[in-house]
């Protein structure tokens, strides 16, 4: 740091010439700074002050930009010389020295010079071949490519050999409009059906019926046929039959009934199933007036606790029904078209051939033979693929019998339930549609 310049008095006795001296005193010599002007010059009572000689020095750039710095730095120097104040020559009384505002000096800062970079030739075409790498990058961004000859040709072989590429339907979203949907539980749909995918053999139900040595397909028929009317009668929801029937099933799968107890395990399966799904279920006199006091009260409690007995009090499983409310949707169907599923699939409910398939391939053939019956195109499409996890051939056979269940629901005469209830105008009249048989002509 540089100190403060003093000016020194000597002895006036000594010196006939008393003189003020001033000194540049540098705790380093690299920081210090010469003098371009000293114009102060220190004036006392019989004292005369020359000034010091100035340094002449060549001016560079450098010394320029110091010498400003140094002038932008500067103080006013103040001497205490008997009880005076000399400030910038003017003296002035103890007491009232202040201190003189800097006044900037103008610098001229120097131009620029023009830097002149010198490049061999080599470097400058290897700039050059940059530049046009970098713009015929940038064209081929925006360019389409052009179709090679192989791709030509390859694709008039395949439009010559019939190998002509169908554009996929789009994947439909059926979810999308009950997002805010809670009771649709959207965020939980998925992984509800995959389960009810995997858990639904175990529950499914084998050949039973050269078990049964009283009954036959035919008994089973009319018993369900008249367990439709009943449920129609009592005005239950549809997943209550879907239940009774499946309860029905899987009882005469493992125990052997008489034939006069037959009605009696039909409507104490539809009580368990009322119980289950309704809210408001029929009480145990309903059901023993509406099969004309055949059975008694006790009877029907008797055998209900039979049946939960022998099915373990498991009622959860997923029937038909559970599937058609799903398939349905994916189908984005209108009213005849959910009528005609539902009307197959009750006649396939009926019939006791269908046993053999799972519950969701008797829901997804009803869909698929609906789409038919009504000519909704296209027939099958990917969505429906994609909810129902099975491919148009693989449903082809489960339709043709629903096919032919549809044909006979006119003439079948002791099984008319199913074909009065929808041919009904409030469910469409679907029943009085033709079928499709051009799935029966289908290899």
């Amino acid at each position: 740091m540089a100190s403060r310049p003093v000016v020194q008095q000597q002895n006036r006795d000594e010196a006939g010439q008393g003189g003020v001296k001033q000194k540049n005193m540098a705790a380093e010599g690299r920081n210090r700074r010469a003098l371009s002007d000293i114009g102060n010059l220190v004036t006392v009572d019989g004292i005369d002050c020359k000034p010091l000689p100035q340094v002449s020095r060549p001016v560079t750039r450098s010394f320029c930009a110091q010498a400003a710095a140094a002038e932008n730095n500067k103080k006013s120097v103040a001497v205490n010389l008997d009880g005076a104040v000399v400030v910038d020559g003017v003296k002035r009384a103890k007491g009232a020295a202040a201190r003189k505002p800097a006044q900037k000096k103008v610098t001229v800062k120097p131009k620029p010079e023009n830097v002149i970079e010198i490049t061999s030739d080599s470097e400058e075409e290897v700039k050059k071949d940059k530049g046009v790498n970098k713009k015929k990058s940038g064209e081929g961004s925006s360019r389409k490519k052009a179709p090679t000859l192989t791709s030509v040709l390859t694709a008039r072989s395949k439009a010559a050999c019939g190998f002509i590429e169908k554009p996929k339907s789009q994947i439909i979203d059926i979810d999308a409009a009950d997002v805010k949907n809670e009771l649709a539980v959207v965020e939980y749909v998925e992984d509800m059906y995959k389960f009810y995918k995997e858990v639904e053999n175990e529950s499914r139900v084998h050949d039973y019926m050269n078990t049964q040595p009283e009954i036959n397909e035919k008994m089973r028929a009319i018993m369900i046929d008249w367990l439709i009317d009943v449920h129609k009668k009592f005005e239950l929801m549809p997943e209550t039959l879907y239940l009774t029937t499946n309860i029905v099933d899987r009882y005469l799968a493992v125990k052997t009934i008489v034939r006069k107890e037959l009605q009696l395990l039909g409507i104490s399966a539809m009580l368990m199933a009322s119980k289950y799904e309704e809210i408001w279920a029929p009480e145990v006199n309903d059901f023993v007036c509406i099969s004309d006091r055949a059975y008694t009260h006790q009877q029907v409690l008797v055998m209900e606790k039979q049946i939960l007995g022998e099915l373990e009090w498991n009622l959860t499983v997923p029937t038909p029904y559970v599937f058609l409310v799903r398939f349905i949707k994916a189908s984005l169907a209108d009213s005849a078209m959910e009528n005609m599923v539902y009307l197959l699939a009750e006649l396939a409910m009926v019939n006791y051939a269908t046993v053999m398939y799972c519950p969701s391939m008797i829901a997804a053939s009803a869909v698929y033979t609906a789409r038919c019956t009504l000519n909704k195109l296209p027939e099958w499409n990917e969505t429906l693929e994609l909810h129902t996890g099975f491919s148009e051939p693989q449903l082809m056979d489960c339709s043709k019998m629903l096919v032919s269940f549809h044909s006979m629901a006119a003439t079948e005469n002791k099984l008319r339930a199913i074909y009065r209830k929808y041919s009904d105008p409030e469910r469409g009249a679907v029943a009085l549609l033709p079928p499709a048989k051009t799935l029966l002509a289908a290899s």
